[in-house]
């Protein structure tokens, strides 16, 4: 029957039809009925072969009005309208984020970081913040702020869902939540609408959650060491481990390569530096740099909220002290801020790496290599004040002492003056009315003048310049000047004298006779005993020499 057309005529009914019941057409689903489509069986049980339309598509062909092609088109129903808060009900968007609560009357804790969770209703844009809570906290938990309109700022404003990111503060009645991460629909919901959402952030770990977390955990009590510390006294007593080392600080302003000897207590671990002295090396005697103490690797390892200022470190602040295995040659350890080489050790050292170690390779490192170079000491310019001799001391020492004077060229010649009659030149031409007395002193090597007294020449005689050495006009360094001697002062010539100009006119006897029997001390000195010889007009002889003349 099943083979015949579905036409009129050929269609027949099943005589062994008992059943004409009407199918369910609805379904329970968490206690609500549900329709069933589409609907597979029919009147009786009888399964349908024919294809189903759902209730969508029932809908769609009800609501089919066919347009025509002339005529105003008809216009299709209005949706049905669905209020806000019915479309937005049970939707809430929940962000994860804590509370950072400063503490101040505490000296365990600085600081605790409080978690919450931050619900916002979307069908009236209300917050509620509530923190998780925590067994025995001590602290009021739960709802910290009920479901509301939180203000945003103080022009009417309230905090709105676009307001609010990952990685985003979100202030609330003077308290500053940061939000770190959300959960799964919310962040579909926030990107649908075209939001960016920041990458999610770790929760930072609270310091008194943790102390606690770790003060509570069960105590695990290990069994107790052969090896304690009276069979650590009875078996290393009076065993040290010698290591020699230096301190490299050339790179300092004034810094040498200092050695050292570092000595290692096995008895209670223990560290010793002392520094090693040699002759005349300048230090004070004292050869303890740091005394006997267990040595920690970083003293400035310490906890934030550690009074360093009042309270000093013990065995519960210090997280890592030194021991033998930290010391071996060619390595560097640091001891207070300073860098110490290892490069040698002595023979109960090197045993004792050898059978608790396996250690074989002790070859010494040389350390002394070459001494840095100094910088050269450089001398300023001269800057005028005072003479050369004494200006040289201030770069010489500290404490300026006098130059030194040559006694026995002062007691050989104390008391003979070369004296000189000169005139004065001006632009003009030679001042005839003016004659000076130019007074060359052989025991310090310095000249004086002194002005003849003229009848009606209107200049008061006496002294013109005080004994002081007188710079070349020819000298170019100022750092090494060359001085007037008696093989300059040639008579017939000028000399320039502190931006006066002299011209030689004549010379005491005693001037050649001196200068005659001591030629060897004055090199060039020809030019000056010839115009002597010419003013004289006789020749050289030792035996007219004169006595020299009483000092003015």
């Amino acid at each position: 029957m099943t083979t015949l057309p579905f036409l009129p005529g050929n269609t027949f009914t099943d005589p062994t039809t008992t059943k004409y019941h009407r199918s369910q057409t609805l379904g329970y689903r968490n206690g609500f009925s549900v329709p069933k489509n589409p609907i597979s069986v029919g009147i009786g049980g009888v399964e349908i072969t024919a294809n189903q339309l759902s209730g969508a598509e029932i809908d769609e062909l009800a609501n089919f009005k066919p347009t025509l092609t002339y005529g105003q088109a008809k216009l299709d129903p209005p949706k049905t309208f669905v209020p806000a808060h019915v479309f937005y009900d049970k939707k809430v968007l929940r962000f994860y984020g804590y509370l950072r609560q400063a503490i101040q009357e505490s000296s365990s804790e600085t600081h605790r970081v409080r978690p919450v969770h931050i619900y916002y209703y979307l069908e009236d844009d209300t917050i509620a913040i509530v923190e998780p809570k925590n067994e025995n906290s001590g602290i009021p938990q739960g709802k910290l702020i009920k479901r509301q309109r939180l203000p945003k700022d103080n022009f009417g404003n309230h905090w709105h869902w676009t307001d609010i990111n990952i990685r985003d503060n979100f202030t609330v009645y003077g308290k500053v939540f940061h939000v770190c991460d959300c959960d799964k629909w919310t962040k579909e919901y926030l990107e649908s609408q075209g939001i960016d959402v920041n990458p999610p952030e770790d929760m930072p770990v609270d310091p008194y959650a943790q102390t606690r977390k770790e003060s509570e955990k069960p105590k695990v009590v290990a069994t107790k060491s052969d090896f304690d510390k009276l069979k650590q006294f009875l078996e290393l007593d009076r065993k040290v481990l010698r290591f020699y080392c230096v301190w490299d600080d050339r790179p300092a302003v004034f810094g040498e390569l200092r050695p050292f000897v570092v000595q290692y207590f096995l008895v209670d671990d223990s560290v010793e530096v002392l520094e090693k002295h040699h002759a005349n090396d300048g230090r004070d005697p004292f050869p303890v740099l740091l005394r006997r103490a267990r040595l920690p690797k970083d003293r400035y390892d310490v906890d934030a909220g550690f009074p360093g200022l009042v309270l000093e470190l013990t065995d519960n602040e210090i997280k890592e002290y030194y021991t033998p295995r930290d010391f071996a040659i060619g390595k560097t350890i640091n001891i207070l801020n300073r860098r110490f080489l290892i490069y040698d050790c002595d023979k109960f050292t090197k045993d004792f790496y050898y059978f608790n170690f396996g250690l074989t390779d002790f070859t010494p490192i040389n350390v002394k290599g070459t001494d840095g170079e100094f910088p050269p000491r450089e001398i300023p310019p001269y800057n005028g004040f005072g003479s050369l001799e004494d200006s040289l001391q201030s770069c010489l020492s500290i404490i300026p002492q006098p130059p030194r004077k040559d006694y026995i060229k002062m007691l050989e010649n104390d008391g003979k003056l070369l004296r000189y009659l000169a005139e004065l030149e001006t632009v003009d031409g030679p001042a005839g009315d003016r004659k000076f007395i130019v007074t060359y002193r052989l025991a310090d090597d310095m000249i004086s003048i002194f002005e003849m007294p003229g009848r009606n020449s209107g200049q008061i005689p006496g002294k013109f310049m005080e004994k002081a050495r007188v710079e070349k006009s020819t000298s170019t360094d100022p750092n090494n000047p060359e001085f007037l001697g008696p093989q300059d002062l040639v008579i017939g010539e000028s000399l320039f004298i502190n931006g006066w100009r002299f011209r030689l006119l004549d010379a005491d006897d005693y001037v050649l006779a001196y200068l005659e029997s001591h030629q060897e001390n004055f090199p060039g000195i020809g030019k000056a005993l010839d115009s002597l010889r010419n003013l004289r007009a006789r020749p050289s002889s030792k035996d007219d020499c004169t006595c020299p003349p009483e000092d003015d």
